[in-house]
């Protein structure tokens, strides 16, 4: 476990980027990669956003693809005329696969592209539940990693996944790609010299009107051909296939994902960026299934509150049975501060004055400020960033350790949700204070023959 990590400096050296001491090259595992070289990427994971991760690292001449790997042969192949037609409604969900030059493995198996001594990198996008065995597996053979956002399904994965990083001085960068973003570096600056004055609400909100049907009713059936539902399961209970599960719709089902994390995780994190928060005191979340009616096992509604030791409330909502904006200006993150409110967007931002209410001088406390992205394709930056930091061996922005805690907070507010109740979170011993019952929903117990050894 983490001790003694001191907030500020914490985010100080995140928004820096902060470097870290390369390796003998006779220690390092793996090969040492000079500027000019390739590197070698195998792809665990190529539906949907497999797919647009490809997009984003074949935009880069140094990316080599010479590995994909999935469970599903349609999607291994690139073979959608394929897909069994339980699947058709997806829609847009099913990202196409670009093409790839050059000879390219593809496999079942995950551990068939971690034992090739010709990658050099692997990228997961597989499944929240496959997150922390795929990544810790990688490490040790060797690999750095690039791992989506949720980097875990439980807190316990994610300090095991930052040790296992560690441990094998590998690079590991999270899919929180808002990292790369200039622009919200550019915002973190400012905040961080107090341009806001002291920030003491910072809100985000996620919404889509999925009433009355949602993700729809599914019967258990049988698998569809091609897709190998025992090693799409890994870890998790044995179960019959049910195609409001699989592909993309896992993300409503608390078992493999939660939309808390899906959407939560990229405002958490750029919340902590931008304000410098590691973690919270204490959280309580509300929520319920209150007006879709479909197979799901996670809310259509809900609310999570964060208290931060510092004197500031993170808040976050879900709604999935409205859809209209709960933020003003079109802000996908809002942050209230004693002398100006910033509503920002990855296209731009702009800073409100704040005036003085009751006793106060009504004067403007700052002047207005509107700022607009200069930035790219964010997966393309985030892409190049890891590419980057594989040769240079350096640190990410968006280190494993930052997605670890980023994450925490979304998997604390569903675990504040199962217990209904208030919370008190040590970021040090990353265990609740005074409840037993929400230390035991840290981890759960693996499916045999999976773990994280």
């Amino acid at each position: 476990m983490a001790q003694g990590i001191n907030r500020r400096a914490f985010s100080k050296t995140a928004v820096q980027a902060a470097t870290v001491a390369t390796a003998a090259a006779s220690l390092a595992p793996g090969r040492v990669l000079g500027a000019n070289d390739r590197v070698r990427l195998g792809f665990i994971g190529v539906g949907n956003r497999g797919c647009q991760l490809l997009k984003g690292f074949l935009a880069h001449a140094d990316a080599q693809v010479v590995a994909l790997c999935d469970v599903y042969e349609p999607y291994l192949h690139g073979a959608y005329d394929r897909m069994d037609p339980r699947f058709a409604g997806l829609g847009k969900r099913t990202a196409q696969m670009p093409p790839i030059e050059g000879e390219v493995a593809r496999v079942k198996d995950f551990r068939a592209v971690l034992d090739r001594k010709d990658v050099d990198a692997v990228v997961i996008a597989t499944p929240d539940h496959w997150h922390a065995i795929q990544m810790i597996a990688a490490c040790k053979a060797g690999k750095d990693v690039y791992v989506e956002k949720p980097l875990s399904m439980t807190i316990v994965e994610g300090r095991a996944m930052v040790e296992a990083a560690r441990k094998s001085d590998r690079i590991v960068q999270v899919g929180t790609h808002r990292r790369s973003s200039r622009l919200y570096a550019q915002l973190a600056e400012a905040v961080h010299s107090g341009a806001l004055g002291k920030v003491t609400v910072a809100r985000a909100a996620y919404t889509s009107n999925m009433a009355p049907t949602g993700i729809g009713h599914a019967p258990a059936s049988d698998p569809p051909a091609g897709l190998d539902w025992d090693l799409w399961l890994g870890p998790r209970p044995e179960r019959p296939f049910q195609a409001t599960i699989m592909p993309y719709k896992f993300r409503w089902w608390h078992l493999y994902s939660s939309q808390m994390a899906n959407w939560g995780v990229h405002y958490f994190d750029l919340i902590r960026w931008l304000t410098g928060e590691l973690a919270p005191a204490s959280v309580s979340a509300h929520g319920g299934r209150f007006a879709v009616d479909d197979d799901r096992t996670i809310p259509d509604t809900s609310e999570a509150v964060f208290e931060h030791a510092s004197g500031m409330l993170t808040v976050f909502s879900i709604h999935e049975a409205n859809g209209q904006p709960v933020l003003n200006r079109g802000a996908e993150v809002e942050l209230r501060g004693t002398l100006g409110t910033a509503y920002a967007t990855i296209k731009g931002y702009e800073i409100v004055p704040e005036r003085g209410g009751a006793f106060q001088d009504p004067k403007p406390r700052r002047k207005s400020e509107v700022v607009k992205a200069t930035d790219g394709d964010l997966d393309q930056q985030a892409a190049r960033d890891f590419l980057d930091c594989v040769k240079s061996h350096k640190r990410p922005a968006a280190d494993v350790e930052e997605g670890h805690r980023s994450t925490t907070f979304a998997l604390l507010a569903n675990i504040a949700l199962a217990t209904r109740q208030r919370l008190d979170w040590d970021p040090q011993a990353e265990r609740f204070s005074h409840c037993e019952a929400a230390n035991q929903l840290l981890h759960y117990e693996y499916r045999k023959p999976w773990s994280l050894a």
